[in-house]
């Protein structure tokens, strides 16, 4: 089980600091290049959170002059450049003396072994052997280093040389070498060494990329009523309902409630559509008066013709002619068109005041409105440096040993992003660094590791799907401006057989503030745009216009190159966060629990106090509360400057560090298999009847416990109730008169006395008490609920 890890090394799954070498250094005069060939005066990089990685940068510009093989007349030219046991290819073109590849080979200082770069020109034969055209030969000391933002090194043409490098031959190849780091330009495209063994379509899937969610927006589709409706059977009227299908997504309105040819409806159907806009609004107005649904009419709308509108103004309405389905009867051998169109009166728009929901509001990254119009400026710069990951398990077996091809992804707003993939490896190093605007400090930026399964070389780029490998949340609003976090976050996954640590996580991240006023302000703003509480949707609504919107980013990023799979999308915008699971039930109970356990310690200090546990405590409580009885105005300053000096007190304790993923707070550590098998069940479930039965018995005992509370609660509520209701008559008309009687009191007696009397009666000597439960408590008691009238 998972709780067997914790229960050795609970430290395994806590947040731990890290001392990374951040910034530039480079060799030739430590930091920043301040002595050797390359000096510079700057203080800031745009790569100051991330490990400095050295690179040997190949590119590969053109050749020509090529010689021609004299048996087939021809030459098949390509490139290989060779660094050690490293080689890598260009692709060859067929029949040309001038080719043009525009090609750039990245090799890894930390893994050169030679001092010599050879670049080969070579003639693809595909029966024998590869002919050698010529060779460029560099030496590793004397290849320059190029710093951006510096110019890129301009290529040069080099003449070829035989295979033993005494004279030059015909032919010439254009290149450019240089030493750099993931900070240039040509990274992200370039052929790495420590890709090398993946080949055709999986080249693609192991680069870094950048992403962006498509632009989304609601539809609303106000169905108003129709006019002119017929039904085939002429006998009766037709009742009918409008089908709406916007590409997968289908909703209906009621049917109408009469049987009538100009049917209302005046019901609001909402759909998720994405720019660009490619699928079509399809109306169809069906009949159900037969025995089986009739197609009245038909009409398809584009998007790009309906209004958009970015506050809750009232769109204007439109009547649309439906397309007939059918013809009339046969007059004269002939076939007559039906003479009379159906009409539909609709108001249709697209709303751009909205933010469209994609993930769970809890760890919300990005709650601006659809319209970019309505956006304000950004508040802070979000800066994360992906510097690696240590301990990764094997995700996978290749060649009979386990490996982990891993790769990172972090979400935060629109924008996407995804480090190169590195294999084979437990230990991989990105170091990789992506900027976000912030435009709201209450958001949350998440990162997942995965492992890449698709580096096979057919049209999918490989098999199977990408394996989780755990996934951190970063709320902005715990972390300090301006201050740099480094720390391995404990990388952890929920499985069928118990909680995994699967490795850890490097990052280095900073959350910049650009306007501190503009920030604070946010706080008294709304979490959403102003229209989700103008003109609210209902939570059945949002609920599956939040899946609407997941599907179509997952089927949008989908069709990127490379594509960021469903599987991923989905773990990242948790996709079955509102699924049944009985841990996370628990584990929400004891977070209510210790909601209250402030409450209930106050609410026992109280108990001990009047019961004098400890006298002096009890007789400073009585100073206390005659002096505030006797000047009631200090009772609200009293109160706020205890909260002051409380908070004050705790900024001593303070977290140091971001929150991370609790074990324990989710209930992972302790959880039984049966109910993390349940978790992983599929919806509609998979398992056998007699699993499903005794997970649906078990259900039915724990929902028989919260029926049990809610009734004891209506039960209390009922009994306030019948204190007035003279549903019993004798205990109303106790109450009523005792009413009478401290209304007459309570006017002859000064208010600071009955308080005064009041606190002092809570506050008597034990002595003074007695066990049993008083008179109020039990006549409370004895009042009637209607549990007594249900069935």
């Amino acid at each position: 089980m998972g709780s067997k890890p914790a229960a050795a090394n609970p430290d395994d799954y806590k947040l731990k600091d890290t001392k990374p070498q951040l910034g530039e250094r480079w060799p030739h005069g430590g930091i920043r290049g301040g002595g050797g060939w390359i000096s510079s005066d700057r203080v800031t990089s745009t790569y100051d959170l991330v490990e400095q990685m050295y690179y040997l940068y190949v590119r590969v510009e053109k050749a020509r002059d090529l010689p021609i093989n004299p048996l087939t007349a021809s030459c098949d030219p390509y490139v290989e450049v060779k660094l050690g046991n490293y080689k890598g290819k260009t692709q060859h073109f067929e029949k040309r003396t001038y080719a043009e590849w525009k090609q750039v080979f990245a090799f890894s200082k930390e893994k050169i072994q030679s001092t010599v770069l050879e670049v080969y020109v070579k003639d693809k034969d595909m029966i024998a052997r590869d002919d050698y055209l010529g060779k460029v030969v560099f030496d590793m000391n004397e290849v320059p280093t190029r710093v951006p933002p510096d110019s890129p090194l301009a290529p040069q043409w080099y003449r070829l040389e035989d295979r033993k490098g005494d004279r030059k031959i015909k032919g010439e190849v254009m290149l450019a070498v240089w030493m750099g780091t993931q900070a240039d330009e040509a990274f992200s495209e370039a052929w790495h060494s420590d890709a090398a063994t993946v080949h055709g379509e999986g080249v693609f899937s192991v680069r870094s990329k950048v992403y962006v969610s498509p632009k989304l927006w609601y539809l609303r589709v106000n169905v108003i009523e129709a006019h002119d409706v017929e039904s085939a059977d002429k006998s009766q009227l037709p009742q009918v309902f409008v089908k709406a299908q916007l590409g997968n997504q289908i909703l209906k309105t009621k049917l109408s409630p009469t049987k009538t040819t100009n049917p209302m409806w005046n019901e609001d159907l909402v759909f998720v559509a994405a720019e660009p806009f490619e699928e079509q609004l399809v109306l169809t107005l069906e009949n159900k008066a037969t025995s089986k649904e009739e197609i009245v009419g038909r009409i398809v709308l584009p998007l790009t013709a309906f209004e958009k509108r970015l506050d809750h103004r009232t769109v204007h309405s439109k009547w649309y002619n439906l397309e007939q389905f059918g013809f009339a009867m046969l007059e004269g051998g002939q076939r007559m068109e039906l003479k009379f169109s159906t009409r539909i009166h609709l108001r249709v728009c697209l709303e751009g005041g909205y933010h469209v929901l994609d993930e769970s509001t809890m760890y919300i990254s990005d709650q601006r409105p659809t319209a970019r119009q309505l956006w304000k400026k950004p508040i802070g710069i979000l800066e994360i440096g992906i510097l690696s990951a240590q301990g990764l398990q094997g995700m996978k077996t290749k060649d009979g040993k386990k490996t982990t091809d891993a790769y990172c992804v972090a979400k935060y707003g629109q924008k996407w992003v995804r480090t190169r993939t590195i294999l084979e490896s437990f230990n991989p190093k990105w170091n990789e660094q992506y900027t976000w605007e912030v435009y709201d400090p209450c958001t949350v930026v998440s990162l997942g590791v995965f492992d890449n399964s698709h580096l096979g070389g057919n049209g999918n780029g490989g098999s199977g799907k990408d394996s989780r490998i755990g996934k951190i949340r970063i709320r902005l609003s715990t972390l300090e401006t301006d201050r740099i976090y480094t720390h391995s976050y404990p990388l952890l996954v929920l499985q069928p057989s118990g909680l995994k640590k699967t490795g850890e996580l490097q990052l280095a991240f900073r959350f910049t503030c650009l306007s501190l006023a503009n920030m604070i302000y946010l706080y008294s703003q709304p979490l959403l745009p102003k229209m989700h509480y103008q003109h609210p949707l209902t939570i059945s609504q949002l609920d599956t216009l939040r899946y609407q919107a997941m599907n179509i980013v997952a089927i949008r990023l989908g069709r990127a190159e490379p594509p960021l799979r469903r599987e991923v999308v989905e773990y990242m915008l948790d996709v079955d966060s509102h699924m049944w699971s009985m841990r996370r039930s628990k584990a929400n109970f004891f977070r209510i629990v210790s909601v209250f356990t402030g409450v209930i310690s106050m609410s026992k200090w109280l108990g001990d106090v009047s019961n004098w546990k400890n006298p002096v405590t009890t007789l400073l409580v009585h100073v206390l509360f005659f002096i505030l009885v006797c000047f009631p105005e200090l009772i609200l300053p009293t109160g706020f400057l205890y909260m002051f000096l409380i908070g004050v007190w705790n900024y001593r304790f303070r977290p140091r560090h971001p929150p991370h993923m609790d074990t324990k707070l989710s209930w992972a550590e302790a959880v039984q298999p049966d109910e993390l098998d349940e978790e992983f069940d599929s919806f509609p479930s998979s398992k056998p009847q007699d699993v499903t039965k005794m997970r649906y018995d078990r259900l039915r005992s724990v929902a028989g416990r919260i029926q049990t509370v809610v009734g004891d609660i209506a039960t209390q509520g009922e009994r306030f109730q019948a204190l007035l209701s003279w549903r019993d008559p004798r205990a109303s008309c106790l109450f009523v008169l005792l009413c009478l009687v401290i209304a007459v009191a309570l006017y002859v007696t000064p208010f600071k006395l009955v308080v005064l009397g009041m606190g002092l009666f809570l506050l008597r000597h034990p002595r003074f008490r007695s066990k049993m439960p008083s008179a109020p408590s039990n006549f409370f008691r004895r009042l009637p609920a209607r549990a007594d009238s249900m069935l």
